[in-house]
């Protein structure tokens, strides 16, 4: 049997512009924790410098 995903654990039925919202607050949220991820990753990259591509292995 199908879950439908539109009913919350609590039995309320979402509406088509209350699921659109809550897609639409989703992305928001994984784009920003994206571009904290990458912002995370240059200041790393930026704070080792360039010394750390002449450094022996």
């Amino acid at each position: 049997m199908a879950e439908d995903k539109t009913v919350l654990p609590d039995g309320v039925r979402l509406t088509d512009a209350q699921q659109k919202r809550r897609r639409g607050r989703s992305i928001a949220i994984a784009c920003a924790l994206g571009a904290l991820v990458v912002l995370f990753y240059v200041v790393t990259i930026v704070k080792m410098g360039p010394e750390i591509m002449s450094r022996p292995l």
